[in-house]
């Protein structure tokens, strides 16, 4: 395998603060498809950042923010999870979210995943994200992974039973790494740039 690709990292964003949550258990196994490509994975757990409500204070923001945006700054690709309240996303995850910016997600490849406790799945909250990702000049790739009555499909292990949905969620990890790789390697950016500066094919 190339070795630049073992470089990246891929982080996942939890919009939910219980450990036990339906929300991390599905970003877990879509880290582990990312996980596949040979990338460093991480769940960010917003419980570790103290982080304060975004209020647009000209004064600096504590360092738990500064940590979390430090964190998401470096990662290669960002695949975030929410539970679904009322039609949104958690404001937990949307308050993170304005506590970061374009220097945090502009340019980054970014998955979605989605779980909720009604039949109806959680695609509005991702609808939300999906628009939230274009706002911050993100790449949100077109698959993603909406999980409705999640209480259903989890064990007490926090396994799918449900394998069709397993690897859903593993493809959601394996393209945000796949497309993370393409959009930093230097190699495949030396290719396109031979590709257009390369002489029409008369045979062509």
């Amino acid at each position: 395998m190339n070795k630049a690709i073992k470089a990246l990292n891929v982080i996942g964003i939890c919009g939910s603060l219980r450990q036990d949550s339906y929300s991390r258990m599905a970003l877990s196994i879509a880290l582990q498809g990312a996980a596949e490509r040979d990338v460093g994975t991480r769940i960010i757990d917003l419980n570790d950042y103290d982080l304060v409500f975004a209020d647009g204070r000209d004064t600096p923001y504590p360092a738990g923010v500064q940590r979390l945006r430090e964190h998401v700054k470096a990662a290669d690709g960002i695949i975030i999870a929410t539970p679904e309240y009322h039609s949104g996303m958690s404001g937990v995850l949307k308050n993170a979210i304005d506590l970061m910016g374009f220097d945090q997600f502009g340019g980054k490849m970014v998955g979605l995943v989605g779980v909720s406790g009604g039949a109806m799945g959680a695609v509005n909250a991702l609808n939300s994200l999906r628009a939230v990702g274009r706002s911050l000049h993100a790449w949100v790739i077109p698959h993603q992974v909406s999980i409705p009555q999640a209480w259903r499909v989890f064990n007490q292990h926090g396994q799918l039973e449900d394998q069709e949905l397993q690897e859903r969620l593993l493809e959601v990890g394996r393209q945000v790494a796949r497309f993370s790789f393409l959009h930093t390697s230097q190699e495949v950016k030396e290719f396109l740039e031979m590709w257009e500066e390369a002489p029409p094919n008369p045979g062509g």
